[in-house]
């Protein structure tokens, strides 16, 4: 009988394995693609678009399943640095460098529209050329109140000049026509950077929008991770900045096997009508720790960006392994922030995967997961760019990123649905092992069995499938190693007929399966 048991008891964990991982789905290879960025339609959140360097562009209108590849181009000139956003009429806007013929290759920033739903752009307008100087790295968002767009960027008075007389500098346009046309760039910072791409520029500059229309933005810069607002829609901006945390290694990161691996900032407002409405996230990765050690970073204002929390770090993985090129969002309809980056703690090579990290109480704590399917291993002779990206709206979370297999490159997605996130997860034996509940369904009663390999206070609980505790079987209840079955009955649970998901804390460590109250 005990062999039987066991048996099914494996059963059951195979079955929950084979739906614990989140298809994986490919855009394109054309064009050796690297730093995707990608957008939903605020009109209609199943439309994507989503775009890689230099002038690649996908489409999907069944979000996300299946995409077309097709490619960009304009008289401007297209040259990287993509950057997609949509306004709430469901038109698309695609931001990129120029390029010309003669020197500075790149001196303004292009911006190309489509109204149907990625399948044609239009030729584009541009805004930034200031003679001799390089603009790059833009980034840009909608203001959904007005439908205003909002830009930044770094303008290099010498791209990779050492002369001390050469500084770089963040500017700010904006648009309330839907792109046709820019005003007049801002400068947002007050400290100047050089304009070596060393990590002691000012580079790396993000904007976003809060619930009343500010303006936030945030970039990298000598003194750290810097912050500005305005709240005018970009007409003045403050005479001072804010630091929200140091740079002590810069914002550059030697990771083995990427030629660069770039720690800019990433910024979003929650504007959600959530209990965190109005709060300012900004995100990072650095070295502080060691060139053995990059970490993903987190920081939060909850007024308005005047002061910033103590900085906390995202991949709750050991010490000692690299993670990097992080980006992050806000789901405007649940609050929710969901953070994207390429991650190491499953190796002692360079092999590298792709997880996520969701924090569903305004950044007080953070659930990592992985989301690629298969490990990759990329090559420092080929570029992987500086970025990617992620985007979620109300529960439908898409990362995009580069995947190097073979010296080729291509870009991906995951389907990553926030109802079910983490359910039926495959997860680490250390240090303990939770099994699928039997029976499942439940009538009038099941048996919970789990291992613990250490020593470990444990918890065991239930939730919805929205993430709210409806259960608890016990609460930091010490476990000597050991094999354990808790019997429950229904009647104890109290639970109305539904799925759920049960879960097994220990050590800061979550273990999740599903199952179904009859």
């Amino acid at each position: 009988m005990k062999k039987c048991t066991l048996f099914i008891l494996i059963c059951f964990l195979l079955i929950s394995s084979a739906f614990s991982q989140y298809p994986n789905v490919k855009l394109g290879e054309q064009n050796v693609p690297n730093e995707p960025s990608i957008a939903f339609s605020m009109k209609n959140p199943s439309v994507m678009v989503a775009g890689a360097n230099m002038a690649s562009v996908y489409y999907s209108s069944d979000a996300g399943s299946g995409w077309t590849a097709g490619s960009l181009s304009s008289s401007l000139g297209v040259w990287g640095d993509p950057c997609i956003i949509s306004d709430t009429n469901g038109i698309f806007y695609y931001f990129h460098l120029n390029i010309n013929s003669s020197s500075p290759w790149y001196d303004r920033i292009v911006c190309q529209r489509s109204t149907d739903d990625g399948h044609t752009w239009t030729d584009g307008t541009s805004f930034g050329s200031n003679g001799t100087k390089t603009q790059e790295k833009e980034w840009a968002v909608c203001d959904p109140l007005t439908n205003n767009l909002y830009v930044t960027w770094t303008q290099s008075d010498a791209d990779g000049s050492s002369n001390p007389l050469d500084s770089s500098n963040i500017h700010f346009s904006r648009s309330v026509d839907g792109g046709l046309s820019w005003s007049n760039p801002a400068r947002v910072n007050q400290v100047a950077g050089h304009c070596i791409a060393d990590g002691y520029g000012v580079q790396g500059s993000a904007p976003t929008v809060g619930p009343n229309g500010e303006i936030y933005v945030t970039w990298a810069s000598p003194l750290g991770i810097m912050f500005s607002k305005s709240t005018n829609q970009g007409n003045s901006w403050p005479s001072g900045n804010v630091t929200v945390a140091s740079l002590p290694v810069g914002w550059g990161c030697l990771v083995p096997g990427v030629e660069r691996a770039t720690g800019l900032p990433a910024i979003a407002c929650d504007r959600s009508q959530g209990q965190n409405r109005g709060n300012i996230y900004i995100n990072w990765s650095d070295q502080r720790n060691g060139s053995s050690d990059a970490d993903i970073w987190f920081s939060k204002s909850t007024d308005g960006g005047i002061t910033w929390s103590d900085m906390k770090r995202v991949n709750n993985d050991p010490p000692g392994k690299q993670n990097f090129f992080s980006w992050m969002t806000v789901d405007q309809v649940t609050g929710y922030i969901y953070f994207v980056f390429y991650d190491r703690r499953n190796y002692s090579d360079q092999n590298t995967d792709v997880y996520m990290a969701v924090s569903k109480d305004g950044g007080a704590s953070f659930y990592n997961f992985k989301v690629s399917q298969s490990p990759f291993i990329p090559n420092a002779s080929l570029f992987l760019g500086d970025y990617n990206s992620i985007y979620a709206h109300n529960n439908v979370i898409r990362p995009i990123w580069t995947r190097m297999s073979n010296d080729s490159l291509s870009i991906w997605t995951a389907t990553v649905n926030g109802l079910t996130l983490g359910v039926g997860e495959e997860v680490s034996a250390e240090p303990s092992a939770l099994l699928q509940n039997y029976p499942n369904p439940i009538r009038s009663f099941t048996n919970f069995a789990y291992e613990v390999y250490q020593p470990s206070f444990v918890s065991l609980r239930i939730y919805d499938m929205l993430g709210k505790e409806v259960a608890v079987i016990f609460t930091n209840k010490f476990h000597q190693p050991g094999q354990y079955i808790e019997r429950v009955s229904a009647d104890k649970m109290k639970l109305a007929p539904g799925v759920y998901f049960y879960a097994l804390i220990y050590r800061d460590k979550v273990e999740k399966r599903k199952m179904v109250m009859d």
